[in-house]
């Protein structure tokens, strides 16, 4: 369909869904006719997109990551439409859990008033945030009055959607070594190393189990009975939060993620618990249980996103192999299509393989050089059709080592190098398939929402795309290993900072990435340059690096 006709039948839609297929179909016989009836259609909509702003989409992160917290908000800027989040020093930082309830207190007073949606963390709500949900500390009867903020939200603003996102609890707490701020970590290095081996075995164990299992407690000591409690805790306040997002209740929309975890575990009973209660409260249609944790905000905020404009965005989905569908991320509980299935309704969209307007192109390990030129050459055709494209490459679950980074760097400067990395709506290749995929596909969303709006701005797009090629190949394949080697040199493991390395690192992050940025740039978008850029690793470790970048065209 042409690009003129799709914007037409999107903007009929808006305005009267029940008549989009009839008036397409009949435009479409008559392309005068169909171009007219278009122009007018595209400048109805910018008229009332004049007359009457945006409402703000307020966000409640899981932590202060640049993933979980600076992507979404960018999200809103490259759609064109307020995305508002709680001042960062509430979001808490690292093992420092956030402020659950100043940010309760932010949204009944500070945040907007009159919001087209809510995208809530229920980690961050009840917790403090992703890493606070897996610790003792907080308790039950804290929860329970917290997850009543869902029920005043409701009243206060009863036509804002209202989308909330959490997890189930992990295989393990996290792995922190018993240095620095994690020193007085209740289950530092090894004994997170016990707990993990622990929850990896069935549940219930197997009789060949039950030796293991006595000694890997033992070992734990007292961190076992308190990781326990705490997996009872998360699992009562996720019935809670089940119970609100059943039919009838305030949250409209609830993913929760099963942060990472594979298919045998401790944390299958759990998940098996709630998905029984989903199907009790008849909730199957409003509550979704996916692998993945981290790419959930910027999922629902591409959702609220374009649910703003009245879009479903029509995705199909094209494996660099016959048999990618079925590649396996060890750290989900099936295969990749599971999650990039999910995902594709969690951004707002629908699978359609007939006729897309967004197609995400997924690489997965072992893909070969004839296979990769199959693919890029798909990939030409489908934006030279007038598609947004969207990039996943999967390639680094190859070992989770040097071959999986080895071979996403080769790919990577392929694309840069041919011109076709400029042409992509969106890219992603970082952490699990889940993180991955989530992440192109809300880039992409948030592209689609702000051209059919009227308020894209293809310069935040452009950033975010550079910030992704920076990251996950620049970062990850070139920069990471020579920081992890001088940490090594150092005789610091875990990715871990701690003075006198912490400043030598920094500062050979910053200058390898700012090195890698300029290249980068240049081969993405040449007609540009770097106008500001700030590089750290914001948790002090190595795991990740935040990168605040703002580009301009050269004159």
């Amino acid at each position: 369909m042409p690009f003129w006709l799709a914007t037409m039948e999107d903007c009929v839609t808006r305005c009267h869904p029940e008549r989009a297929g009839a008036k397409v179909r009949a435009a479409s016989k008559d392309p005068i006719k169909s171009l007219l009836a278009a122009i007018v259609v595209l400048i109805f909509s910018a008229h009332a997109a004049l007359a009457s702003p945006a409402k703000p989409i307020v966000f409640v992160p899981m932590d202060d990551r640049p993933v979980t917290y600076q992507l979404p908000l960018m999200l809103g800027r490259i759609a064109g439409r307020p995305v508002v989040a709680p001042p960062h020093r509430m979001l808490g930082h690292y093992l420092r859990p956030g402020l659950p309830d100043d940010i309760i207190k932010w949204m009944n007073s500070r945040a907007p008033q009159n919001p087209s949606a809510y995208v809530i963390s229920t980690d961050m709500l009840h917790y403090g945030g992703l890493l606070a949900s897996r610790v003792p500390g907080p308790v039950y009867a804290d929860n329970y009055f917290r997850e009543k903020e869902f029920g005043l939200l409701r009243k206060r603003h009863p036509n804002a959607w209202i989308a909330a996102f959490g997890t189930i609890m992990r295989l393990a707490p996290t792995g922190v070594p018993a240095i620095g701020a994690g020193a007085t970590y209740f289950a530092a290095a090894p004994v997170w190393q016990y707990l993990q081996q622990y929850a990896n075995l069935h549940d219930p164990l197997l009789p060949s189990e039950e030796a293991t299992a006595a000694r890997l407690r033992a070992l734990a000591g007292r961190a076992f009975d308190e990781y326990i409690a705490d997996r009872a805790r998360d699992l009562a306040v996720d019935r809670l939060i089940v119970a609100d997002a059943a039919p009838g209740g305030p949250i409209d929309h609830l993913v929760l993620g099963q942060d990472d975890a594979g298919p045998v575990g401790i944390d299958v009973p759990d998940r098996m618990e709630l998905e029984s209660e989903i199907a009790k409260e008849d909730a199957q249609q409003r509550i979704d249980i996916e692998p993945g944790a981290d790419e959930l905000g910027m999922a629902l905020v591409a959702h609220a996103l374009a649910r703003s404009i009245g879009w479903t965005p029509r995705i199909a989905v094209r494996y660099s192999t016959p048999s990618g569908a079925d590649a396996h991320d060890p750290l989900e509980y099936g295969p990749i299509s599971v999650a990039i299935d999910g995902l594709i309704g969690q951004v707002g969209g629908v699978l359609d393989d007939v006729s897309p307007q967004i197609v995400l192109c997924v690489r997965v390990p072992y893909t070969t050089q004839t296979q990769d030129d199959a693919f890029i050459a798909m990939m030409r055709t489908q934006v030279d059709a007038g598609r947004s494209v969207a990039l996943a490459d999967l390639t680094y679950l190859e070992g989770w080592g040097t071959p999986g980074y080895a071979d996403q760097a080769r790919f990577a400067k392929q694309i840069l190098g041919d011109g076709l990395a400029s042409r992509l709506d969106a890219y992603s290749s970082w952490n699990t398939n889940a993180n991955t995929v989530g992440t192109a596909l809300a880039e992409a969303v948030a592209a689609g929402v702000g051209r059919r709006a009227g308020t894209y701005d293809a310069l935040a797009h452009r950033e975010f795309t550079l910030m992704r090629f920076i990251d996950d190949y620049g970062y990850h394949d070139l920069v990471r290993p020579v920081l992890n080697a001088q940490l090594k040199a150092h005789g610091l493991a875990n990715m871990i900072l701690l003075p006198p390395a912490d400043a030598e690192i920094a500062g050979e992050n910053r200058i390898l990435l700012w090195n890698e940025a300029e290249s980068v740039l240049s081969q993405l978008y040449p007609g540009y340059h770097i106008a500001a850029i700030r590089i750290t690793l914001p948790w002090d470790r190595t795991f990740e690096t935040k990168i605040n970048i703002a580009i301009a065209p050269n004159i």
